[in-house]
């Protein structure tokens, strides 16, 4: 008859195993890079922030999107390289399995929501 001993993880294992869990969950839900923007991601959508008077572009959601002018309370932005011309108040406009809005507009910040379509 073999003897087989059970071994538990010590907690210094369990506790470099659990930091790496939640260093990979949060690569995993951020999944995103920026350059002059600021962006807060969750699983379908992400809200980027970008810095007016800047070349300004993120990397969201596995797609690039990029504020191209604003003038007034309408804003162009690329969005899976095809331009969009939004408008505050405006409904969802679609591209490429995503939809986006404009949420804000100052001096300083754009700030636009992008997030998964239901159906993609």
């Amino acid at each position: 008859m073999t003897k087989r001993s059970a071994t538990t993880p010590t907690p210094l294992r369990r506790t470099a195993g659990l930091l790496a869990g939640l260093a990979l969950g949060v690569a995993v839900l951020a999944g995103c890079s920026s350059d002059g923007a600021d962006t807060d991601c969750g699983l379908d959508a992400c809200t980027v922030t970008f810095d007016r008077g800047v070349d300004a572009r993120a990397s969201v959601l596995g797609v690039e999107a990029k504020l191209i002018g604003a003038q007034g309370d309408q804003v162009t932005v690329e969005v899976a390289g095809e331009q969009l011309s939004l408008t505050i108040g405006q409904q969802a406009t679609e591209v490429g399995g995503f939809a986006v809005t404009l949420d804000s507009v100052t001096d300083q910040q754009v700030q636009i929501r992008v997030s998964r379509n239901a159906g993609s």
